[in-house]
This record gives structure tokens, C-alpha cells and sequence, in this order.
């Protein structure tokens, strides 16, 4: 990781900047890739203060050599927005212990990842958010789903819009929507979601199905779930005892022909897709289970997790699920189907789904820009899908997701132009979150720190 040049105390003469805090900052000598459209701000400084980016200063023979306290010389560097793992599971511990959930938050950041929406909430997730929130820990910024409405936690409608006004109450972001829910239960929870206005999304449960969903109100569809069941024979009963996980032995028969109308209702209603392409092509790919267990980031993880997934695939392997004739032509048809929403201007949310199934926090979402890329997504829409997006989704696109004087001091220092190699950002020089600057240094030294404790003996 390279090392920059971090100054403090006096340095050259300097342009007009205000005494400041120990926390405010200048960056110079970077290139910008501010997200504000695919224009790089080449050689400028960019200033911190207040944990805001104040002013964004173009470097020219003519500009005043500049000094702060609290100096980071780019030499030549990018910086971008950062990234966004849209689909994420905090985790739970039994004894009340919030050291892994600690973990997983220096995880993302030392990938890039600046802000976490979590899809499976807990009042322990609440508590780490505002932690977060008020510099208590250094993390991504985190959105909180309250936990989930499925088959078992809901039983009438009229308990589904109690469990709505519960988790408003209890400071929830949104609502995470898993299979079992009832359709008189769903438009229950839409309704009620709306009075209290807080969004929500998820699965598709079967007894909805994807129209309903999408008119619902379903502000995200998470695997892009749904989809494939609408584009089914209207006549065609699904009896998930035989179709296989998600349904894929039933991809042959998908009639695609029915596809313009879904997304013509998607646009309608302005809903997000969260494709989780990675989650996918490790949990049904081809490659074995035990090549995934060796793989470097799992040193990351506790043993007896990994090794819980090991178990998943490999009773998917025994089963038969994972062979050829069925999982290759299921593969292909959701990279079809997530390039051709994606043409059609519906809006990407960068997901993985971490951690599931070999989908290490902040790592797998590097794996999850390979197959966006691979599928056919361009460098500047992927990051979009990182950045812009979902600060749209939060509506909070004034505040944060690109790179603007006035708006949040989250973003990434990488070596080279993201635009044009993606693969740098899997190596963050630095990162700004909350307008703290944390070093590579100290990434790379938190993720040393966590392999230790999970040391295999």
C-alpha cells in the first residue's frame, strides 16, 4: 500500500484557510472523480472542515502553495466518493459482545466501503449505528432494516401494521420483507408503511409476486427476486419442494416476452434493484466448496462460520443442485436479466450480501463489481450503483454520494483512476468517513489485528 506523505506543523506559505480543528484536514495533489458526471477534477486540493468538504481548489502554476496542520499529500492519487454495500447482515452475537460487529465495520472500510445498508435488524444494530454516528467507533455510515416480516413473524395484517409502527418507533431506516408474508399482510404493511413513512423492501414472497410488489410500493427488490417468477407461464403452479433454491430449475420455462411490462412498472414506481450477482455465483457457481474455504479474505471470519458454509454448498453439491445442466443456464439468464433492467434505467444499489455464503464484508463487494462488470456495466455506472444511487434512496442525494463542496467528507484515496481500473479500489490508500481521515496504514494494521483473533489453530 503506498505510503503518503501525512504533514503536521508548519508548512510553506499558504492560501487563505481558517484556523481549524484537529479533525479538519486538507488533501493535496489528488485527482477528483466527483461522480457529478464522468468529468476527473485533474491536480486539485480539496478541504475538510466540520467533517464537510468545504472547498475544492484547483491546482495551477498560479495557486498559492497551501499549508494546514493536518496536511495529506496525494502525490498523485484519486479520490471517489466511495463505495456502498446496499445489502448487508450485521452481525448478532449471543452474549451481548459487539466485537463483531466492530470487526465488520473496519472490514468494509478497509475496502472502500463507506456506508452499509443492513437487511436483517436487531436493537443491538441501533445501538451500533449511533455509535457510529456520533464518532464513538469508526465505521461506514449505517441504514438498519428492523427485523424481518416472513412467514413467521407475521400472522394477520392487523399484526403486520403494528410490527410497521413498532420498528418506526424503535428507529429503524426501513423494513426488510422475506418470503411467507400473505398478500393481504403485504398491503398491510405498504399502507402503514406509508403513514409512518418509512420505506421498505426485500423478497418477493410467492403469494405476492412482482406485480404486487413493485405496486405495493417495494422500494427495493433484493436478487433481483421476483422477476424470473413473473416472467413464468400464467398456468405454471410452483411447488418449491421440487423448483430448487430461488427456483432455478424453472428458468427454461421463462417466457421473456413479458419482461417489457415489468419494467415499464418498475420505472412507474421508481423502484431499486439490489442484484447481489456474487451472492449467486459463489452459493450456485462451480466452484467447489472446499476451494472457497481457502480462499485469502476468510481469515477474516470465525472458523466455525466458514465452515457452516462450507457445509450450505456442499449439501447443495450432494443434492445435485449445483450441477451444470441446471445452475449454468440459471447464471445466465439473471446476468440477462440484470443488464437488461439496468439498460432499461432502472436503478442499481451495489449488494452483495455479506457476509453470506463466502461473501466476506467489504471484500465481496470487489466481487460483486467483477460480475457487474463482466455482465456488461460500465466503470462510471458500477460506481454510481456505489455512490449516486443510493444516496438517491436515502433521498439524501444533497448530502452525500459525490464529491461537491457543501456535502459529507466521505471518500477514498486509490492509487489509480477508478474510471478506468476498478481493481484499484480494492486497495484504499486512505479513506474519509464522517470527515475523519483514516490512514492505509491503519486499515491495513485493523485487518491484521482481526485475522489474529480468528487465527485457526
Amino acid at each position: 500500500m503506498k505510503t503518503l506523505k501525512i504533514l503536521f506543523g508548519f508548512f510553506w506559505t499558504f492560501l487563505s484557510i481558517p484556523t481549524l480543528s484537529a479533525q479538519d484536514f486538507l488533501v493535496t495533489n489528488v485527482h477528483i472523480v466527483t461522480m457529478d458526471g464522468e468529468e476527473l477534477l485533474e491536480n486539485h486540493a480539496l478541504f475538510v472542515k466540520d467533517g464537510k468538504i468545504d472547498r475544492i481548489i484547483p491546482l495551477t502554476p498560479q495557486t498559492p502553495r497551501m499549508s494546514h496542520e493536518n496536511l495529506i499529500d496525494g502525490q498523485g492519487a484519486y479520490i471517489f466518493p466511495g463505495l456502498a454495500e446496499f445489502h448487508a447482515h450485521l452481525p448478532v452475537a449471543g452474549d451481548g459482545s459487539t466485537e463483531l460487529q466492530e470487526e465488520s465495520l473496519w472490514l468494509y472500510l478497509a475496502n472502500g466501503v463507506l456506508r452499509i445498508r443492513s437487511m436483517l435488524g436487531h436493537p443491538s444494530h441501533v445501538e451500533l449505528r449511533e455509535r457510529v454516528r456520533n464518532g464513538e467507533i469508526p465505521g461506514p455510515r449505517v441504514f438498519i432494516s428492523g427485523p424481518s416480516f416472513n412467514g413467521n413473524s407475521v400472522s394477520s395484517p392487523e399484526q403486520a401494521s403494528q410490527m410497521v409502527r413498532e420498528q418506526k418507533a424503535a428507529g429503524y431506516d426501513h423494513l426488510k420483507i422475506h418470503p411467507g408474508v400473505e398478500l393481504d399482510e403485504m398491503w398491510a404493511i405498504s399502507k402503514t408503511a406509508k403513514e409512518v413513512n418509512i420505506p421498505f423492501g426485500g423478497h418477493v414472497p410467492l403469494a405476492v409476486g412482482i406485480e404486487n410488489a413493485l405496486a405495493s410500493g417495494f422500494k427495493s427488490i433484493e436478487h433481483m427476486d421476483g422477476y424470473m417468477e413473473g416472467l413464468l407461464p400464467d398456468n405454471l403452479t410452483i411447488d418449491p419442494t421440487t423448483s430448487g433454491p430461488f427456483n432455478l430449475k424453472l428458468v427454461g420455462k421463462v417466457e421473456m416476452e413479458k419482461l417489457p411490462a415489468l419494467i415499464e412498472e418498475t420505472l412507474e414506481k421508481g423502484t431499486y434493484i439490489a442484484p447481489t450477482l456474487t451472492l449467486f455465483d459463489r452459493y450456485f457457481g462451480y466452484i467447489p466448496a472446499d476451494e472457497f474455504r481457502q480462499a485469502p479474505e476468510m481469515k477474516y471470519l470465525p472458523g466455525p462460520l466458514i465452515q457452516q458454509w462450507v457445509n450450505t454448498k456442499k449439501q447443495l453439491e450432494r443434492a445435485g443442485m449445483l450441477d451444470r445442466e441446471f445452475v449454468e443456464p440459471y447464471l445466465q439468464f439473471r446476468n440477462q436479466l440484470f443488464m437488461t433492467l439496468h439498460q432499461a434505467g432502472i436503478p442499481v444499489l451495489l449488494a452483495s450480501d455479506s457476509p453470506q455464503v463466502f461473501n466476506v464484508p467489504g471484500f465481496s463487494i470487489h466481487h460483486e463489481i467483477e460480475l457487474m462488470s463482466k455482465a456488461g456495466m460500465s466503470n462510471f455506472e458500477i460506481l454510481k450503483s456505489g455512490s449516486v444511487e443510493p444516496a438517491k434512496y436515502m433521498s439524501a442525494e444533497s448530502q452525500w454520494g459525490m464529491i461537491k463542496e457543501g456535502m459529507e467528507a466521505d471518500f477514498v484515496m486509490v492509487k489509480e483512476n477508478p474510471l478506468m481500473n476498478l481493481k484499484t479500489m480494492q486497495k484504499p490508500m486512505g479513506v474519509s468517513v464522517g470527515g475523519n481521515w483514516i490512514s492505509g496504514e491503519r486499515l491495513e494494521s485493523e485487518l491484521d489485528r482481526i485475522a489474529k483473533n480468528h487465527e485457526r489453530k
